[in-house]
């Protein structure tokens, strides 16, 4: 990144970014000109930088900043956090919620640290099945637990709006490591967010 800080790349991005929206509307045959839509090339340059930001956030260090020795070993779940992201081949957004367990090895995280490591992949242009992926690996990264786990169930406008039309269906994803491999841990996880999954 050839810019010194966030800030800086975020102000050049939004005014290129905000150039291409306004070609685009015009390609479109709109008139930018027009009332409603004289900001919106910059809005929109400003949802892409906030949509995307997560290529910019490093999750490792998030989760350093607030681990804690702990003697606890036992499952630690944290269900229904909220995802929002852009599925990378229309750009359009997939929402839906994960579900993340870990079983700590003498190490536990701050608890709002799992939700933001969520956002940092979500925050990118993605598919559900790597988002699971990269979320997985990056808490068996950083905490080196005895195992991690991750659920992901997800609607993809991509799927609802055009292509095939079907707004009732829902994508879910999973991955498993360390102690979650093994059947009868994997089934108490599944157990305990079961409510959860349709």
């Amino acid at each position: 990144m050839p810019y010194k800080n966030i800030e800086e790349y975020n102000i050049k991005i939004t005014d290129e970014v905000r150039e291409r929206y306004k070609h685009i509307i015009e390609e479109l045959g709109e008139d930018t000109a027009r009332e409603g839509l004289v900001k919106t090339p910059e809005r929109a340059a400003k949802a892409m930088m906030f949509l995307t930001q997560g290529y910019h956030q490093d999750a490792k260090a998030i989760l350093e900043s607030a681990m804690f020795s702990e003697n606890y070993n036992e499952m630690i779940i944290i269900k229904d956090i909220e995802v929002y992201s852009l599925c990378e081949h229309h750009m359009l957004p997939f929402f839906g919620k994960a579900h993340i367990a870990y079983i700590p090895n003498g190490k536990i995280v701050g608890l709002s640290k799992i939700p933001k490591v969520v956002d940092v992949f979500a925050r990118r242009l993605q598919v559900q099945e790597r988002l699971t992926k990269e979320i997985l690996e990056s808490i068996d990264d950083a905490l080196r637990p005895q195992g991690v786990a991750v659920v992901i169930e997800a609607a993809h406008l991509c799927m609802m709006m055009r292509g095939v039309q079907k707004q009732n269906s829902v994508t879910t994803t999973s991955g498993f490591k360390g102690q979650f491999e093994k059947n009868e841990t994997r089934n108490e996880f599944l157990k305990l967010i079961s409510s959860d999954l349709r």
